[in-house]
């Protein structure tokens, strides 16, 4: 078949004569908002070939030609739904048809390693669970480069893995050795952190011996018996991966023992090496039992031998006729990340298949089509002004894993935003960790409704700060995915709600304000529905809808909305008219230059519970000393689709009417903040029920915060106005503290923004023996801590062409020595190809963490303390500032606690080990910590298997399976060692 198809990489590319290279025509590219303005054409798509593929093979041809039709489907689709996202197919052949087209770029070598075969959408759509035993062989004459292969072969056949599989690896020679000997006898789920941790013990392997199949075999059918039995695993379908460089015998006894006549556990034969005189046993053993069998002999060989594999699990789906939709864990789409940051994103795929009556048997799956969806896609239904003030929208995978939750941290190194390796199957226990017992996983994984409660220590303000309240969640399935949703709603907020009425032309005059805004991450109106409103804000959307000037707009106002938050916008024009007077007052004061002569307050601000913000600044922009506050730079300060400002929540935790106070944090390890924020929550009533409308706020500079500070420590009720003792005598510190400890003004103006612990730790610890300050022990199972490791200044000689050289010299020669020879000399030449120079590198990976908090006790206004030091005692004063969250603290300054250590709030990685003081007992750490760690690996938490299985069908037709191609030595092989033997000479 001749036929000219747009490829991705190489269209609009041209030779030196200005021609279009081939396969590279004209391809009209076009920036698009909805696709973070990337160039792409929304009316063809174009075809990805991976690098280690022909562009021109007569297969890929051949699909690509029959799967233009998809073109229409994909554009019919993006019409009637603008809110889709990428659409595509890939092909069991190994191409990838993506609409809009877009051009793909190589990396540094000239490379596109992307496979859709090998993507979790493919494998999930076009496979069924699976339980999995890998056999390799570790016999002497799997040395050098075959055991190189044999573990890529084992890595690669991991990557097929998902979340809903199961696997174990052992290796063979004549001894059974796990790969992970705590392990013996069971299979594990193949999520991220077990196949990373038998990765790192695959390297671990070494060759030796004689190769006893029959044994490994034997176990390989009793461990999946006996796991199948326990209920656990997929309870689907079943295979054996035997990777080997060659089998004396066809083991049919054994077959016959377990596996005939239902043939319900697949065999996978993997031949390394060139040589083919083992090649028959090995078929006929993959071909009896419905597998497959491939020949791996070069490394660049392994990905698309391991791939045939898929193609054979999918075939009883395929004679089913089941169009089987899944849904994957959410993943981030770099390509789209927007001015918010991250987009997580989740695929719907489904396979696709011939029906030919003819070639029904033989299960021909022609590919997967899918479709990517953003998680906020799942949440907009949910009206975020009606959880309140601390409520948030999460969702989970019947594996218990977060697809979304406002505590989910995907990166780290926040100026890198370096994707975390296990952001992706983070538990729903790591982040509600207070519910020790999983009861509310628990029931989310089973797809249960119903309503949970528990006390909860949620972090605010990059983790510094704590807010303790009781969480009602209410949960249920989201009904055609595997998913399950949750509410959290903190009691004392979200009960009760207040509602007001004003007309549309009062609410319309008072939203023109510029000083006005809308959350922009709220859904007031939906503007992905048409592509000329996807630029306009949610406030310009409202404007335009209620004033006629956009009809086709649907927006939640209870005129024409069926939805369920229909009242949104009535609450907002309401909020704007209530609002309106505070712009005035902050027009006086401004006018009013003694009031804020030096410009010490900057920023003036008001947000309401529907998502409304009015700003004021008393400066000019290029003025502002916090140039971030309150933009999308800092969301933790803005109403987005998680929570509400960090000054809205922590005010609405006050005691009505009183003022909270803090230095904002920055993610540097000093804090060098030099602004102040103060904010207060609004209720209509003065007492808890009333809900909090809103919360007003002023930014201002430190240094003005705290010269107002030192000038009312001077001022003193005697009659004279004259102190007896002041922040001015050296025989005293004054400290200015908020309720967490942190310090907003010391004398020492270094300290500020620190930890009181870390300066006073000896009045610290006094506070919380009495009881004035509280600890909290929270813990972060998200974190990512420094470790050494062991690095290389030289790169893997495989990847040197001169040193891969010489290894296959080496291997020909030990392959000739070992034919010549029955004593094993492969030990002389047997090396790990690398030339190592060891040093230890700081790497960040994944782990656990515990640090502490504190909390002021509100009951205690003054408290008076001594401690006993060394040689003298310390004395300290503490009181609280009226109608706020502030503390001024004197301590005297001529005693000294040396021997009281600092307190701080450094977090402590949790290793999971027992200490020990004695020989026996290291002995006995040793033992029970391999058991510690034992237990964690065999540990699973309950999970839900997915609905659909089809591990069988009577009507296969597994003749199809595999074949030896070139299994004939070629002669420069034969003569390569004869030559090199002379030239040696």
């Amino acid at each position: 078949l001749q036929y000219e198809y747009f490829n991705a990489v190489l269209i609009n590319e041209r030779d030196e004569e200005g021609n279009y290279l081939e396969l590279g025509k004209e391809f009209i590219l076009v920036p698009n908002d909805h696709f973070n303005n990337l160039p792409v054409n929304i009316s063809l798509s174009d075809v990805q070939v991976p690098t280690n593929m022909y562009n021109k093979d007569p297969a890929i041809v051949n699909g690509v030609y029959w799967s233009e039709s998809l073109n229409k489907v994909f554009v019919d689709n993006f019409d009637r739904d603008p809110s889709l996202i990428w659409q595509y197919f890939g092909s069991a052949k190994g191409f990838f048809r993506q609409y809009p087209g877009i051009k793909w770029e190589p990396d540094e070598n000239g490379v596109i390693a992307f496979d859709c075969r090998n993507r979790k959408w493919y494998i999930q759509a076009a496979t069924s669970p699976k339980d999995v035993v890998i056999l390799v062989d570790v016999s002497g004459s799997m040395k050098g480069l075959r055991l190189t292969i044999a573990k890529q072969t084992v890595s690669s056949i991991l990557d097929t893995l998902g979340d809903d599989d199961f696997f174990n690896i052992i290796a063979y020679n004549e001894e059974l050795h796990y790969v992970e000997p705590c392990l013996n006898g069971t299979l594990v789920q193949a999520d991220r952190a077990n196949k990373e941790h038998f990765r790192e013990h695959l390297d671990k392997l070494f060759a030796k011996g004689i190769g006893m199949l029959d044994i490994a075999l034997n176990e390989a059918f009793n461990m999946l018996n006996e796991f199948n039995h326990t209920g656990q695993g997929s309870i689907c379908s079943q295979a054996i991966m035997l990777i080997t460089d060659g089998a004396v015998d066809t083991y049919d006894t054994i077959f016959a023992k377990y596996n005939w006549p239902d043939r319900k556990v697949r065999i996978f034969t993997y031949l390394i090496g060139r040589e083919a005189a083992f090649a028959d046993n090995l078929k006929w053993m993959a071909c009896a039992n419905k597998g497959f069998f491939t020949q791996i002999s070069t490394l660049a060989d392994v990905q698309e031998n391991v791939m045939e594999y898929l193609h054979v699990l999918s075939r009883p789906k395929v004679i089913d006729q089941e169009h089987d939709v899944v849904w994957t864990e959410a993943y981030i789409d770099s390509t789209l990340a927007d001015d918010q940051g991250l987009v997580l994103m989740t695929t719907v795929a489904m396979p696709v298949f011939s029906k030919q009556n003819e070639t029904r048997s033989k299960g021909i799956l022609l590919g997967v089509v899918g479709t990517d969806v953003p998680v906020k896609e799942l949440l907009k239904t949910i009206p975020k002004y009606k959880l309140g003030i601390h409520g948030y929208a999460f969702a989970i995978t019947n594996n218990g894993y977060i697809l979304t939750h406002p505590e989910l941290r995907p990166l780290y190194e926040e100026g890198k935003k370096r994707r975390k390796p296990n952001y992706s199957s983070v538990d729903l226990s790591e982040v509600e960790w207070e519910d020790r017992d999983d009861v509310l996983r628990n029931a989310m994984v089973n797809r249960k409704t119903g309503k949970f409660s528990m006390e909860v220590k949620k972090t605010v303000d990059k983790g510094k700060r704590v807010l303790v309240m009781t969480n009602d969640y209410y949960y249920t399935d989201i009904k055609g995915t595997p998913f399950s949703l949750g509410v959290a709603l903190s009691r004392g907020h979200g009960k009760y709600f207040f509602r007001g009425n004003v007309t549309v032309e009062e609410g319309l005059h008072d939203l023109e304000h510029p000083d006005v805004s809308l959350a922009d991450e709220w859904s007031y109106c939906n503007t992905d529905l048409h592509p000329e409103h996807r630029q306009m804000t949610q406030l310009e959307a409202i404007k335009r809808y209620l004033t006629g000037k956009e009809p086709l707009l649907q927006c939640k106002y209870f005129v024409k909305c069926a939805c369920s938050d229909k009242e949104l916008i009535q609450e907002v024009l309401f909020d704007a008219v209530v609002s309106a007077p505070i712009e005035a007052y902050w027009t006086s004061l401004a006018l009013n230059k003694s009031e804020n002569s030096d410009k010490g307050v900057e920023v003036a601000f008001l947000g309401t519970r529907t998502g409304l913000s009015r700003i004021n600044l008393f400066v000019g922009p290029e003025q502002l000393t916090n140039q971030d506050f309150l933009t999308a730079e800092d969301k933790e300060n803005i109403f987005n689709a998680d929570h509400f400002p960090l000054w809205y929540r922590r005010a609405a935790e006050q005691i009505p009417g009183s003022f909270v106070y803090s230095i904002p944090f920055s993610t540097e390890t000093a804090n060098k903040s030099n602004v102040v924020t103060a904010s207060t929550a609004i209720q209509l009533l003065d007492d808890r029920k009333s809900p909090v409308v809103a919360a007003v706020g002023i930014q201002m500079k430190l240094e003005f915060f705290q010269r107002k500070f030192w000038t009312a420590s001077r001022q003193c009720a005697s009659l004279d106005g004259r102190c007896a003792i002041s922040c001015d005598d050296e025989a005293i510190s004054c400290y200015l503290i908020d309720n967490n400890g942190f310090i907003l003004v010391s004398e020492d103006y270094r300290q500020t923004g620190y930890f009181f612990g870390e300066v006073e730790g000896a009045v610290m610890n006094k506070l919380l023996t009495m009881g004035s300050f509280k600890r909290i022990t929270l813990y972060d199972y998200q974190a990512m801590c420094r470790t050494n490791k062991e690095s290389s200044d030289s790169a893997h000689s495989l990847l040197d062409p001169y040193n891969a050289f010489f290894a296959a010299v080496k291997w020909i020669m030990t392959e000739l020595v070992l034919f010549l020879v029955e004593f094993n000399l492969c030990s002389w030449w047997h090396s790990d190809l690398t030339a190592k120079a060891q040093r230890l590198k700081q790497t960040l990976e994944p782990c656990d963490t515990e640090y502490p908090a504190f909390v002021s006790e509100r009951t205690i206004k003054e408290t008076t303390g001594n401690i006993a030091c060394d040689d003298c005692f310390k004395s300290f004063v503490i009181q609280q500032i009226p109608s706020s969250n502030l503390f001024m603290v004197v301590v005297d300054n001529e005693c000294f606690c040396d021997s009281v250590p600092p307190i701080t709030m450094a977090p402590i990685e949790i290793r999971y080990i027992l200490l020990f003081a004695t020989v026996t007992s290291v002995l006995n750490y040793l033992v029970h910590n391999e058991s510690l760690k034992c237990e964690r690996l065999k540990s699973q938490k309950i999970r839900r298997r997915p609905e659909s299985c089809h591990g069988f069908h009577p009507e296969e037709n597994a003749r199809e399976c595999g074949g030896v191609s070139g299994l004939s030595a070629k002669p420069p092989l034969v003569l390569l060692p004869l030559l090199l033997t002379i030239f040696s000479r």
